[in-house]
């Protein structure tokens, strides 16, 4: 169901001044990043802003990736060991929306045929792709090359994660191979997440300077690090910013991994000399 326009700019407001978490490419906007379903909640909504002033619509799918060590995606077909895709388990409507300018619209997600899971995780990505009016979407280009007309045109496509989650969750993190780098433009920080047990893991990386006065500053920070199953581990390197004027060569670097809810998932602390 389409959203008048008032509507539209009261999401829109709510995105940008909520905690929600938002993902943006082009002209459209997809709150939330993710959707987890982990306990009785049988369906759940994803809202779909247009913020471009052309129409557009997309087509609605779902696409399955893996996650590498250094947090890319590649798309694959059959899942890694210790992988479930959630696909088969999940419904939803319309499959295909058409925006207009400023215009919304919700898309429903629905959990089906759950008597057959076993206990663990599944996680397909839904996938958002824009389809070519007559005339295309995104950015058409005609270049000429020895006398050959050719039309480039690029269409793009977002996704989002749909992970169903059934059993408790026996998943730990630790942060190991912690260290500080200097580039010829940031210090920069190297960290391994290490995760272990049967569930994703997803949250926001700090990093905090104590000096030898116990004086403490946020020097870092970093949203949404994701360690996907079956993934061990993860290599991430951050630039810390305002540094320039403190004196990392004394003192401690104190590291914390937490959960959108602002749980704890692991902490670490380097010293420095």
């Amino acid at each position: 169901m389409s959203i008048n326009k008032p509507t539209f700019f009261y999401l829109l407001s709510f995105f940008i001044l909520s905690n929600v978490t938002v993902f943006a490419q082009g002209d459209l906007m997809i709150m939330p990043k993710r959707l987890v379903f982990d306990g009785s909640q049988r369906a759940q909504e994803v809202n779909l802003v247009n913020t471009g002033k052309d129409s557009a619509m997309y087509a609605i799918s779902f696409i399955q990736y893996k996650m590498t060590e250094d947090g890319t995606f590649e798309e694959i077909t059959t899942p890694e060991e210790g992988q479930h895709f959630a696909d088969g388990f999940l419904r939803y409507y319309p499959r295909r929306v058409s925006l207009g300018p400023n215009e919304a619209q919700t898309v429903r997600v629905q959990l089906t045929r759950t008597g057959n899971l076993n206990d663990g995780e599944y996680r397909s990505h839904m996938y958002f792709r824009a389809i070519e009016k007559q005339s295309a979407l995104g950015v058409e280009e005609a270049q000429e090359s020895e006398g050959i007309s050719i039309n480039i045109k690029t269409v793009f496509g977002i996704s989002i994660p749909i992970i169903i989650r059934k059993g408790e969750s026996t998943t730990q993190v630790e942060l190991t191979n912690v260290e500080l780098i200097e580039t010829p433009d940031h210090q920069q920080l190297l960290i391994t997440i290490n995760r272990t047990g049967n569930t994703s893991v997803y949250g926001d990386l700090v990093v905090e300077y104590t000096d030898l006065q116990k004086k403490s500053t946020e020097i870092g920070k970093v949203k949404g690090i994701s360690v996907y199953t079956p993934n061990a581990k993860r290599n991430f390197s951050m630039n810390l910013q305002g540094s320039d004027d403190l004196d990392l060569t004394q003192g401690k670097l104190k590291i914390t991994y937490t959960s959108d809810s602002g749980k704890i998932l692991a902490t670490s602390e380097i010293h420095l000399n």
